[in-house]
């Protein structure tokens, strides 16, 4: 992204800051779920997988090192934080607050943080038609429905497990 007013490290204007951190989070997560190979890599599902998963890559990394190496030895962390059982959304929000309060404080540009907040959104906003899971067990399926009763769902509620579901196929 282009930091348009801002002095660079070299005091010039107009310098492009990357923002690798967060591509770098998009890339472990699209390989995690390429790997598992559990659907198209075009379809708004793997972009929700990919997303999900790209935060908790993201957002997990408090020192702000994201490392190649470091990858395997995060697949516990990712997949405690992906788990069921866990408040996913509210820690997203609490780490995105955190890391926007950091930003403001520090008045420099932050680019992943831009794309991360971009992802959180999109995964919020964005409704996918999915399974009802809640059905109710043993109904008859709809005639020309294959998979029994669906369902609007938020991107995130899909995207979620299909990330934890890839880490553990990993």
């Amino acid at each position: 992204m282009l930091d348009r007013g801002q002095e660079g490290s070299d005091g010039g204007e107009g310098e492009l800051t990357v923002p690798m951190a967060w591509l770098y989070a998009e890339y472990i997560a699209d390989e995690l779920l390429r790997t598992g190979d559990l659907m198209p890599p075009t379809s708004f599902e793997f972009r929700a997988g990919r997303d999900a998963l790209a935060l908790t890559v993201f957002l997990s990394d408090t020192d702000g090192e994201l490392s190649g190496i470091r990858v395997v030895t995060q697949l516990e962390t990712w997949l405690s934080l992906t788990a069921y059982d866990q408040p996913w959304q509210e820690w997203v929000r609490e780490r995105l607050a955190e890391l926007a309060a950091g930003a403001a404080r520090t008045g420099r540009p932050a680019p992943d943080l831009e794309l991360a907040q971009e992802a959180w959104r999109w995964l919020q906003e964005t409704e996918l038609l999915a399974p009802d899971l809640n059905a109710v067990p043993g109904g008859a399926p709809v005639a020309g429905e294959d998979e029994g009763p669906k369902v609007w769902t938020p991107a995130w509620q899909l995207g979620l497990p299909l990330g934890h579901l890839a880490i553990h196929l990993f």
